[in-house]
């Protein structure tokens, strides 16, 4: 069995086997498969099973259902530590996606990404959670901006490979989901065979938690996984559907974006650290206000796929800002509580998402304007309650209009 090392003895250990280390091998680990399942996804099952909107929307209705059911995490975490829990997960995520191509109906689709989906939101889950026990708070958001930066370097590497080997080497489908999904479940086993268990000083609660006092996350949570919800199923799916993307044209275009978001996620996390989360919070869902209304545009005003391409990729960078939102309950948590209220988050963050891609499928094929009206709603919604957000929050002071207060350890 590995070696547990406190966290306040990790500085003895090399660089490369430090909790920080292993935090940025997970994060380029991770978009490996999921960034490549993403860029394949929806011409794989267009092509191969005829997807329409309805189809599309089930599927991902099916993805997120691991996510709601996070909440889960507190009951593994009885029997198993957390970073043995993000491994395995991670693993899971690595295998599922090297079979992808292998279930090309509507109910093998289904199935296996139920399985990828398992790994993703465990992995998910527990590594949000890791992040905020490992991570000092008084450089928290920077050190994750960085992290955030080493992840769309990942997927950028990935995307960069199949826009210059798609064509060029007659790839299929099969190929690239087996060598994504095995490169990330290699590295996941050699990170449980190499890292030492980390034991950090706040014994975490392995029962749920919720708290009254963390209402305003709860909320705005539930608002980003709504949010975000009809951007990842329905914003990509209509550069196909609508402007007949193809393969090499979807990977180049989320190539472009996450480029944007490695050069600039260290800058946004230098900025969160600045000058609050409040502030960028508010950046955040004002300019998704604005791009989910120009998403409408396009079909509205039939504005080119020139427009659509840029509006993608602004919008990833405004949901680049989003890690403010942890940085946030960082603060405000007590420290025994950031495992449980990070399935509990997650649970509250898939609500919507369970039901919205496939309710919301129904309404795509005769309104597809009125999704992304729908989701513009959402962010001015998420931009009202960020003003709620004090400029400097801690444990007994959450909201502006919270009383400061001493909280007691729970």
């Amino acid at each position: 069995m590995a070696r547990t090392v406190p966290l306040s003895e990790t500085s003895s250990l090399p660089v490369w086997r430090r909790p920080e280390a292993l935090l940025f091998l997970m994060a380029a680990a991770m978009p490996v498969a999921f960034a490549t399942w993403s860029a394949l996804l929806n011409n794989f099952v267009i092509d191969t099973a005829g997807f329409t909107g309805v189809e599309i929307g089930w599927l991902h209705t099916v993805r997120e259902i691991p996510g709601f059911l996070a909440i889960g995490v507190i009951a593994i975490l009885l029997f198993v530590r957390e970073q043995v829990l993000a491994l395995v997960s991670l693993t899971l995520l690595g295998v599922a996606t090297a079979l992808t191509a292998w279930f090309p109906t509507f109910g093998g689709m289904l199935f296996i990404t139920l399985l990828s989906s398992i790994g993703f939101h465990y992995f998910e889950t527990v590594n949000q959670s890791l992040q905020l026990q490992w991570l000092p708070k008084a450089t928290a958001p920077r050190t994750i901006g960085w992290i955030a930066s080493v992840g769309a370097g990942a997927s950028l590497l990935a995307y960069g490979l199949i826009v210059l080997t798609w064509r060029t080497l007659g790839l299929d489908y099969s190929t690239v989901y087996l060598a994504s999904g095995g490169v990330t479940a290699l590295l996941a086993v050699a990170a449980l065979l190499l890292y030492p268990q980390f034991d950090s000083p706040h014994p975490q609660n392995k029962r749920m938690v919720l708290r009254r006092r963390y209402w305003l996350y709860y909320l705005l949570q539930f608002l980003a996984g709504a949010r975000r919800q009809i951007f990842v199923v329905f914003a990509a799916f209509m550069m196909v559907e609508r402007f007949g993307f193809e393969v090499d044209a979807v990977t180049g275009l989320f190539m472009i974006n996450f480029l944007v978001n490695m050069l600039a996620s260290p800058w946004i996390g230098r900025m969160v650290q600045r000058h609050g989360e409040r502030r960028m919070l508010m950046i955040e869902h004002a300019g998704l206000t604005l791009v989910f209304l120009a998403y409408g545009g396009i079909y509205v005003f039939g504005w080119g796929v020139a427009v659509a391409a840029a509006l993608y990729v602004i919008d990833h960078l405004f949901f680049g800002m989003a890690f403010a939102l942890k940085t946030y309950f960082q603060k405000i948590a007590d420290p025994a509580d950031i495992a449980p209220t990070a399935a509990v988050s997650f649970t509250i963050n898939h609500i919507a998402a369970v039901v919205l891609p496939a309710a919301l499928g129904y309404l795509w094929v005769t309104e597809p304007a009125s999704v992304f009206v729908l989701a513009a709603g959402m962010a001015l919604l998420s931009l009202g309650l960020s003003f709620l957000i004090p400029r400097h929050p801690e444990r007994g002071y959450e909201t502006v209009i919270a009383r400061a207060r001493p909280v007691p350890a729970e």
